[in-house]
């Protein structure tokens, strides 16, 4: 039961796959609101008990009420509880309460939700572009057999999880990776040579600690321009990522969004050439400073541009690269070239004189500060699209999303059935179907423990099902006790990466005095992936979930409406991840007889039935804790242990979890290639448990 309604002429994102006629009146359950001159306002009334869920990436909680939130893509990595917007916009949400409904703002530009902040029972979006919004209300259908990957019986779906299922069918199915994209991988900005790749495999290797990916941050790049290899740091690249193949170890290089301007440099004289560039309100390459210094931005809204800047990846895929990250696509800019040359002209006139009181000193700092992605450089450059050229500031949140779709449609006439790894930092909805997504450049910080946790649910809300935080946190140091938390966390999430910035220190897992403890948090990760896997492809082909806040399966629990600290892990699990310093294990809410699960590494499992209620779970660092919830079965890898990758683990030789009195069925994805998209509608085989 989807109604769309349409406000102006709004630019066609294509977040949507399904075409629905412009309903006549006004979208109820909304009323327009008062606006400011340049806006679109609409409004509605929340009662106390509403919640609201959505939103898709941003900080605060899984309950959006009580904060501003803004779509807005913006490279801070600074995510504390004051930032109003991060790296993605997803403008959708969906108000639980008495008649719960769905709302999806389909704007490319620049949104605002005040979700109770300004006045506790209101909740207003602001609009500064044209949009299309779509209502939707639960209509109380059963899944089909068609769309539940043979699952038996269909089950009758909680409102609000039908909204969320008509909302997904409604934007295309969520992108799914290969197999080898779910195994643990690390990364640092910093890797400068082959030799550090080398070292990292090694240490691995002797540690016995698995390993899937490393990844190659800028430093692999030549003077930082994509499509390249700095050949005296990387000299044989493609002979590199061979010898790491023939170990299991996949290279996964970065690609950031702005092209160096470099005479000689042949993907700047092409793209000039052809006028694949965003230009200035002269028709001119718009020139901005980021990490190669003075660069342009392809202008992927551009059909032939977009074409043409995913034929670039043909250099790397060449080399037997499978995967790949796409970064600073907001696009994060550090200057605006034109509007650099005046702040240093303007810095000149204070040489020598007093700058008199503390506010001048500011207004000086403020020169070279206020650069930064700057609202007036956004709005100085544009786009040349199929309904004409488009000022980059009204289009700003769809970059991200463009110039990964221009990758995978790349990579869909490069290797048609082949799935490539492909996931971004900056996203809209509709990016989903090409890639997943990482949540930005946290810190190593407790707090973004619970933050990436928080984020899961939101996200795949919106589509995104392949998502993971940086583990141990990007900035600032990691301890060992952070990271052995984090890793508790990240082994259910689907990207599983530990990544960090030059200059912090080293948390490649090998470095720190408790190897056992790595060793048996890791392990645990290849022993759930049958489960994991299982999972993460049935929803993504059914339009589910992969983790909800307790409320949707208990929503006559007034107790579980207010847990945001465990999620439900598909059909089967509820997680509750430790994320204070020195703690020795945490408080949990039970709404159900649930068995409690230990793993201390992937071979040393233990259960016990803990009833409904309130309980402190003792967890050690370098164990892993979650429950099973009654009727429900679990499959483990038995020899998950001797794994040192996914290509080495061994899928056919399974244990079983279980919670159940009676023999249950099971959908089991046996998916045996793990890289073809053909395969997986017909990889899922019932298998029974006996009780």
């Amino acid at each position: 039961m989807i109604a769309k309604y349409r406000f102006g002429s709004p630019f066609p994102t294509e977040a949507t796959v399904v075409d629905l006629p412009c309903a006549q009146g006004s979208p109820a359950p909304f009323c327009a609101a008062e606006p400011e001159e340049g806006e679109r306002r609409l409004g509605l009334h929340l009662s106390a008990e509403d919640i609201v869920y959505g939103l898709g990436e941003q900080p605060r909680g899984i309950n959006k009420r009580g904060w501003i939130y803004r779509s807005w893509n913006t490279d801070d990595p600074i995510h504390t509880e004051g930032i109003p917007a991060m790296y993605g916009s997803h403008n959708f949400f969906v108000v639980c309460g008495e008649k719960p409904f769905g709302a999806f703002f389909d704007c490319a530009g620049r949104m605002t939700f005040d979700v109770g902040y300004t006045d506790p029972e209101e909740l207003t979006v602001t609009a500064y572009e044209d949009f299309d919004l779509y209502i939707i209300r639960p209509d109380g259908a059963r899944e089909t057999a068609e769309n539940q990957s043979d699952r038996t019986p269909a089950p009758v779906l909680f409102p609000v999880e039908d909204i969320v299922r008509q909302f997904r069918a409604l934007i295309g199915q969520s992108y799914i990776p290969p197999k080898w994209g779910f195994g643990y991988a690390q990364s640092r900005w910093g890797y400068a040579s082959e030799g550090d790749i080398c070292e990292v495999a090694d240490g691995y290797a002797e540690a016995e600690l698995p390993l899937d990916a490393v990844y190659l941050d800028i430093d692999y790049m030549e003077r930082y321009k994509d499509f390249t290899v700095d050949l005296s740091r990387y000299p044989d690249l493609k002979g590199l990522n061979a010898e790491m193949a023939a170990r299991g170890i996949h290279l996964v290089p970065i690609v950031d969004a702005a092209v160096k301007v470099e005479d000689g440099y042949p993907v700047y004289e092409e793209g000039v050439e052809k006028g694949y560039f965003c230009k200035d309100a002269e028709g001119i390459p718009y020139v901005v400073g980021v990490w190669p210094g003075d660069s342009v931005l392809p202008d992927v809204l551009n059909a032939d541009a977009r074409e043409w800047f995913g034929s670039g990846y043909k250099f790397l895929l060449d080399m037997g690269i499978e995967g790949f990250w796409n970064d600073m696509n907001e696009p994060a800019l550090f200057y605006g070239k034109k509007r650099l040359e005046t702040a240093i002209e303007k810095t000149g006139e204070y040489k020598g004189k007093n700058i008199g009181d503390i506010g001048g000193f500011w207004k000086l700092s403020g020169l070279i500060g206020g650069l930064k992605n700057s609202d007036e450089d956004y709005n100085a450059f544009y786009h040349d699209t199929a309904v004409g050229r488009v000022c980059h500031g009204e289009v700003h949140n769809l970059y991200g999303y463009y110039m990964t779709r221009s990758a995978a449609e790349y990579f869909e006439k490069y290797a048609p059935d082949k799935r490539f790894l492909l996931f971004s930092r900056s996203s809209y909805i509709g990016m989903h179907r090409y890639g997943g997504i990482w949540t930005g450049d946290n810190c190593s910080w407790w707090s973004h423990i619970l933050l990436n946790l928080k984020m899961l649910p939101s996200l795949n809300m919106c589509g995104f099902l392949y998502v993971g935080a940086d583990l141990g946190g990007f900035g600032e140091n990691t301890t060992e006790d952070l990271l052995l938390r984090w890793l508790a966390l990240g082994v259910f999430t689907p990207l599983m990466r530990n990544h960090t910035t030059l200059g912090t220190r080293n948390q490649e897992c090998y470095r720190f005095k408790n190897r056992k403890a790595f060793a048996d948090v890791l392990s645990v990760r290849y022993a759930i992936f049958p489960y994991l896997y299982s999972e993460y492809v049935a929803c993504a082909l059914e339009g589910r979930m992969l983790f909800r806040p307790l409320s949707f399966a208990y929503p006559s629990d007034k107790r579980a409406r207010g847990v945001e600290d465990q999620l439900l892990f598909g059909d089967s699990a509820m997680i509750a991840p430790v994320y204070e310093q020195n703690a020795k294990g945490r408080y949990v809410y039970l709404p159900e007889r649930m068995k409690l699960v230990r793993m201390r590494g992937a071979a040393d499992v233990s259960e016990e039935i803990w009833e409904a209620g309130d309980h402190f779970m003792e967890v050690e660092p370098g164990e892993v804790a979650f429950f099973l919830r009654p009727g429900k079965v679990m499959p483990l890898a038995a020899d998950a242990a001797k794994a040192k990758n996914l290509a080495s683990l061994d899928e056919s030789k399974l244990v079983w979890l279980k919670f159940i009195s009676e023999d249950t069925e099971y959908r089991l994805c046996r998916d045996e290639d793990g890289y073809r998209k053909s395969s997986l509608k017909d990889s899922f085989v019932r298998v029974v448990v006996k009780a």
